[in-house]
């Protein structure tokens, strides 16, 4: 899974990008390139499971983060991304908008006044703008192939970009929309900025820390919309205590009422927000975690593994993982029939773990 960090200049991304992933922006970067970095998605039940099996290998699921670049440090009167930055964006399954609401002199906000909902009105704005731009030039496109050579596919798409634009037009952002399995299927390819799911970190001060419910107040009607939430930390401080050692770091969290990491949370947050689960493999060679959508059938989750084990799906052998710990051991949730068979059609479950049986 991959997660853009994006936001108006002096937000704060760059403390942001340290708290979640521990490396600076200049570490995480190749010279002149957005900074990256992959972090493992912590999960106890994939800890347990490797204590049990003790694999060769354990290997948890991972994002992707980057910080993307978008607006010229020299220019920072400058609130717009250039058509090279929305592309980078459209790549992301996820997007994360900073927000400032910490209060420094010394960091001059580039819009000269500190709103963090007026930041997310305007990082939206662009976004949508962006999206109405691709929608506007599509229907025109299609409209004339359709008069020229009338084609099935081609009166649906734009029966389906008609519908988006109606949304774009009343400034309602895609990922709300309602689709069809085919609408959903034909539209795709465009990867609109509005479509994917939205975490707003708003970004506060020290002392703003216990006040988090009352600051995300004015967000709760916007994170109430699908695929979207939003999320109050201090990036700077996050990013101090990620460079602690981990004994010190819970007490610290503690001193400043902070209950868990900015990762944990994020990370907690863009499962649910996404309807994302795990489920794992286990062996002595290795035992792994794997993210899918929840409601993902057995097939399409086996070709997430490797598509050879999709395209020769025989059966899935699947015990939840309450069960495999409460027995301690394959064999015994074989006998007292926890272990099961799944055919094709098997919705996975979160915790699932499942041994694909396949032919080629």
């Amino acid at each position: 899974m991959k997660i853009c960090i994006v936001g108006l200049p002096q937000s704060g991304k760059s403390s942001l990008f340290s708290a979640l992933t521990g490396a600076s922006a200049q570490t995480g970067a190749a010279k002149g390139a957005d900074p990256i970095a992959i972090v493992k998605v912590p999960d106890p039940r994939l800890e347990k499971l490797a204590a049990i099996f003790e694999p060769k290998k354990k290997t948890a699921a991972a994002i992707e983060f980057v910080e993307l670049q978008g607006i010229s440090a020299n220019d920072p009167k400058q609130a717009t991304f250039s058509e090279q930055f929305l592309g980078k964006l459209r790549t992301a399954d996820a997007l994360l908008a900073v927000v400032r609401s910490f209060r420094d002199p010394s960091v001059p906000h580039p819009l000269d006044s500190v709103d963090p909902g007026r930041d997310l009105d305007a990082l939206e704005t662009e976004f949508l703008l962006s999206d109405l731009a691709i929608v506007e030039s599509r229907i025109d496109r299609l409209r004339k192939q359709i008069a020229a050579k009338k084609s099935d596919r081609d009166v649906r798409e734009l029966a389906a970009l008609e519908k988006c634009k109606a949304s774009l037009d009343s400034e309602t952002p895609l990922r709300g929309l309602d689709l069809s399995e085919d609408e959903e299927t034909l539209l795709r390819g465009f990867r609109f900025l509005t479509g994917k799911p939205l975490i707003t970190v708003v970004n506060l001060d020290e002392d703003e820390i216990r006040r988090e419910a009352e600051i995300l107040a004015p967000f709760a009607s916007w994170s109430s919309e699908a695929r979207t939430a939003a999320v109050g930390l201090c990036a700077r401080l996050e990013s101090e205590i990620r460079q602690l050692p981990d004994q010190d770091a819970p007490q610290f969290r503690s001193d400043f009422g902070i209950g868990s990491s900015a990762l944990d949370r994020l990370i907690a947050t863009a499962y649910r927000m996404m309807g994302l689960i795990s489920f794992f493999t286990v062996g002595g060679d290795e035992v792994k975690a794997w993210t899918v959508s929840d409601g993902t059938v057995a097939t399409r989750a086996a070709g997430v593994i490797h598509s050879d084990i999709e395209r020769g799906f025989i059966r899935a052998e699947v015990v939840s993982y309450d069960h495999f710990v409460a027995r301690g051991d394959i064999a015994g949730c074989r006998t007292d029939g926890t272990l099961r068979l799944e055919g094709k059609a098997y919705p996975v479950r979160d915790g699932d773990i499942i041994n694909f049986r396949f032919a080629v």
